[in-house]
């Protein structure tokens, strides 16, 4: 029979670059579960290394650092504990972002933009069930099963499409893509006229506010 929450020890990382928002989950951990172990890191490289060393259950951990977006190590962490829960605490918009991280293996998204009563309310369901989902991330869950496009726009893009995409919202004009890439200029012509018709789209400015949203966080 598990213990009550109050009474477990449970083992936390809290990643984020902000010392401010680390101690107030702490505050509110220690307030909900008293015997929790609490481990800290502002670096994105340490957090793999601290589920594995320190033993981690629960990691709460932002999606952006200065060293680098942490969807890219969630599969990461749940290799080094595969029972690990992780709850994404973030202020990027939960309507774009939320499913990249579920389907990345997060247990729940958070934002910061949310009350204090909805942070804890939240973080005690998670520390309760091992999971948190907003009445958003829940819809957008039921959305995906019948949209699966709806994780991301750019998916009906090839591989050579989006890196052409990627190109372009670095800045490089039809000429530098057809020379980086050894292919006619008319070609890449061809592929842009492509990826603006699947996107739906009919401008650069468009297709670089697609890439920053749904494939640069």
């Amino acid at each position: 029979m598990e213990l009550p929450v109050e009474n477990r020890e449970i083992v936390f990382l809290l990643a984020d670059d902000h010392s401010i928002v680390r101690q107030g989950i702490e505050i509110i951990i220690d307030d909900i579960a008293p015997h929790a172990k609490v481990y800290h890191t502002s670096s994105l490289q340490q957090v793999v290394e601290l589920v594995e060393s320190k033993g981690i259950e629960m990691a709460i951990i932002d999606a952006h650092f200065p060293d680098g977006n942490s969807l890219h190590i969630l599969p990461q962490m749940k290799i080094a504990n595969p029972n690990l829960k992780i709850l994404i605490f973030t202020g990027l918009e939960e309507d774009l972002h939320a499913l990249k991280f579920i389907k990345a293996g997060a247990n729940g998204y958070l934002s910061k933009l949310s009350e204090e009563e909805e942070v804890r309310a939240a973080i005690l369901n998670f520390i309760e069930k091992g999971e948190y989902f907003s009445d958003l991330s829940r819809s957008l869950m039921v959305q995906f099963v019948f949209n699966p496009d709806l994780i991301s726009p750019l998916s009906p893009l090839t591989k050579r499409e989006l890196q052409i995409a990627e190109m372009y919202a670095d800045g490089l004009g039809n000429l530098e893509i057809a020379n980086h890439l050894n292919i006619k200029q008319n070609t890449v012509s061809t592929i842009k006229k492509n990826i603006f018709e699947k996107l739906k789209i009919e401008n650069l400015v468009e297709l670089i506010d697609l890439i920053k949203t749904h494939h640069k966080i």
